[in-house]
């Protein structure tokens, strides 16, 4: 443990200086710092986004809708460079006031629709087409169960483990043992569910799996804070089953590439028009 103890001030006071990483795009406020309009492209559905794991629920949810045929599920993705504070603009704060990706403008009614979230935009594509959403009722409320799971947990992997494993200025053992601590049992949660059902809702592959996986299954296989061993997310063999499924879906596999801007150029697309935008099939 630090022998430094960190004593709170009487009133907090925003030190800019303080935030590692993310120290020139975090702020104590909201709203717009610059006025930027949002391109739109030629589809109904306009997305604003980028390929972090809460991004990519989305890319993944629209990709399994086109290769089940809908073609009204068609798309234009546009980048939102988060580290260049393209969230301010006042474009996208106009669909989406708390500034994060991804966000979803639907142009497809008399009135443009924005809906920002990721948990709300795949329940709205989800009962918008009437796909990846069990109908039954018990089935659909399971399904709901872990989407609302993954959205209350994501936030200690993301924003608490992530944060003070992988990015924070200086390590400190108290905040990586208190996360480590809950990523472990969340990860032990969906090990045993998934030792008796293939997917997060029985047989059935839903939008709890599109949500959860992007976090998860990142993490399982190395793909985000490069913690796998740390964690030993090896030990989870039901979760890495599961994990590996999901990640030979074709779809799958074109959602992870949209709005990516890192990584090897052919799993980069930053933006997406078309099918024919990507290089593999």
């Amino acid at each position: 443990m630090s022998d430094q103890t960190y004593v709170p001030p009487t009133i907090w006071q925003w030190n800019c200086a303080s935030g590692g990483k993310f120290a020139s795009i975090n702020r104590p406020i909201a709203g717009a710092t610059h006025q930027a309009e949002l391109p739109i492209g030629k589809h109904p559905l306009q997305l604003y986004s980028l390929a972090t794991p809460n991004g990519v629920k989305v890319t993944i949810l629209l990709e399994e809708l086109l290769a089940l045929g809908i073609k009204d599920a068609e798309y234009d993705a546009y980048l939102i460079d988060i580290m260049e504070g393209e969230q301010f603009g006042s474009g996208f704060v106009e669909i989406n006031p708390n500034s994060k990706i991804p966000a979803l403008v639907d142009h497809s009614g008399d009135n443009k629709l924005p809906i920002f979230e990721s948990g709300a935009i795949l329940l709205y594509l989800a009962e918008k087409f009437g796909q990846f959403l069990p109908q039954e009722t018990l089935l659909r409320s399971q399904c709901l169960s872990w989407l609302f799971w993954q959205v209350g947990s994501g936030p200690y992997l993301g924003g608490g483990f992530g944060h003070f494993y992988a990015y924070a200025p200086e390590k400190f053992e108290y905040p990586i043992e208190r996360f480590t601590m809950e990523v472990k049992r969340q990860l032990d949660v969906l090990d045993r569910h998934l030792a008796n059902n293939q997917y997060m809702c029985g047989d059935q592959y839903t939008i709890a799996d599109m949500a959860i996986w992007p976090w998860y299954g990142a993490l399982v296989q190395n793909r985000v804070y490069e913690a796998a061993e740390f964690l030993q997310t090896h030990s989870y063999k039901h979760l890495v089953r599961w994990t590996e499924q999901i990640a030979q879906r074709a779809a799958v596999k074109r959602g992870v590439m949209v709005n990516r801007t890192w990584g090897e150029l052919d799993e980069q697309l930053p933006e997406r028009h078309d099918a024919s935008d990507f290089k593999i099939s």
